[in-house]
């Protein structure tokens, strides 16, 4: 199963999850479902030894908090309810309302890049319809491509302009950038690995390698006109960088820190998804946003700061 993970920003934000992870049924519910890469209800309830309408309860509070997806599939049996989990990690950050004062956050949508140079297959789409036609870089100069919601190329860059509207006098402390984003292979290939390098102001600050072009099944906010057999989710990954270094979804990739950039409240600051020629794997880079993929996002970024004159 391709790994997954959910972000919680703030304990406040996490607490219905918390709750539900605070009962042993719904902990083996989660446990089931992963060892079992999804069950049905039925299915579900017999491997629990509990009743259907026990399990409904437990069920619903693990799905209204996201942990767990439910979805109707037919049979020659009639419909069942399948169950999924997709998580395999959860990231939790510690912050407190304090901490949240000097946080600027901002959405970036996927069509609002700043430069390019991309190579088929490629192609951008809106929620509603495809954006050109698709395998012709031309497109995304198209004025239209500020509606995308999701992109993708077989190799090159998308750079995106991240508004600094710092109050005056202050220092960057952290960058966080959270997107939804996988590999891009012809139509679709869970097992398609490739190297994406992110970049601020055109310095490397670390990569990762996405396992795969996830096809097999369904987004869960992907449109459905969006053809079957094309990539219908990536992963979230959170990436990091303070002074202490860089880090993606917790760990440390690279020692490139903010010490390198000196950034305030004046300075221009640019993040560039890249995948190169000379990458080991060089397998594409698809960009989800809000309509497409897993996660109800765009490319969100946060920013923390303190006053300049402080240490």
């Amino acid at each position: 199963m391709e790994e997954a993970m959910l972000h919680i920003k703030t304990l406040d934000e996490g607490l219905e999850i918390f709750k539900a992870l605070g009962s042993d049924v719904r902990i083996q519910i989660i446990k089931t479902l992963l060892s079992n890469n999804g069950l049905n209800m039925n299915e579900l309830a017999s491997a629990l030894n509990i009743s259907n309408s026990a399990l409904t309860g437990h069920i619903k509070k693990l799905e209204e908090c996201g942990l767990v997806t439910v979805t109707n599939e037919s049979s020659g049996h009639g419909n069942h309810k399948t169950c999924m989990c997709h998580l395999d990690k959860i990231f939790i950050e510690m912050n407190t309302k304090e901490d949240l004062k000097n946080i600027f956050e901002i959405d970036i949508k996927v069509g609002h890049y700043s430069d390019y140079q991309v190579y088929p297959t490629c192609g951008l789409a809106s929620p509603e319809a495809l954006i050109g036609e698709v395998d012709d870089p031309r497109y995304f100069a198209h004025p239209d491509r500020l509606k995308s919601d999701i992109l993708w190329f077989t190799r090159g860059y998308v750079e995106y302009i991240i508004p600094n509207l710092l109050p005056p006098k202050q220092k960057i402390d952290q960058i966080t950038i959270s997107a939804e984003l996988g590999s891009e292979a012809p139509g679709s290939n869970d097992v398609w690995p490739s190297d994406i390098h992110f970049y601020i102001n055109n310095k490397c600050i670390g990569y990762w390698t996405s396992p795969g072009d996830f096809g097999s099944v369904k987004g869960i906010f992907t449109p459905k006109w969006w053809p079957s057999n094309w990539n219908q989710f990536g992963l979230l990954k959170l990436i990091m960088i303070n002074n202490n270094g860089t880090f993606i979804d917790g760990l440390q990739v690279s020692d490139v820190s903010l010490r390198d950039f000196d950034l305030d409240y004046r300075s221009p600051i640019k993040f560039k998804l890249s995948v190169p020629d000379d990458a080991k794997h060089v397998g594409g880079l698809t960009i989800y946003g809000k309509n497409f993929g897993n996660y109800n996002q765009d490319i969100n970024v946060r920013i923390n700061y303190s006053p300049a004159d402080e240490e």
